[in-house]
């Protein structure tokens, strides 16, 4: 059966939003310490993080990333406290959210066209003593 799931954005303003993609960045950056390097992991362009990346940083009063020219030793983007708290946070709200989404939709999942019919589902393995 499908599980019923919710996409969502965090308005901070007018234009202030964070959602899933700008998470998806810094959760990268955090992981990689590159934006260039985040960018190919979730193939996008370097000029499409970036913009993501200033608008990200725009929404709060403090940098959630630091990041240092590249040149000849390389450059460099870094998670601050503040981008990590906002990672955490989103993360924790959107599990919440996915559970609440799930119980409260399961009703109307199976009726959904793209539910599983019964005689879809995976076979199931069956062990015998022999």
């Amino acid at each position: 059966m499908t599980i019923p799931a919710v996409r969502f954005r965090i308005d901070f303003g007018q234009q202030e939003a964070v959602g899933p993609g700008k998470i998806a960045l810094l959760e990268r950056i955090g992981e990689r310490g590159s934006l260039a390097q985040a960018a190919r992991d979730l193939k996008m362009s370097y000029r499409r993080a970036w913009q993501l990346l200033e608008s990200v940083n725009g929404c709060f009063r403090e940098p959630l990333v630091l990041t240092s020219r590249g040149g000849h030793g390389g450059g460099g983007a870094e998670l601050t406290a503040l981008g990590r708290q906002l990672i955490r946070v989103y993360r924790r709200f959107d599990r919440q959210l996915q559970s609440r989404a799930a119980r409260t939709f399961r009703p109307l999942a199976q009726l959904a066209r793209g539910a599983q019919r019964a005689t879809d589902a995976a076979p199931i393995l069956r062990l015998s003593g022999r």
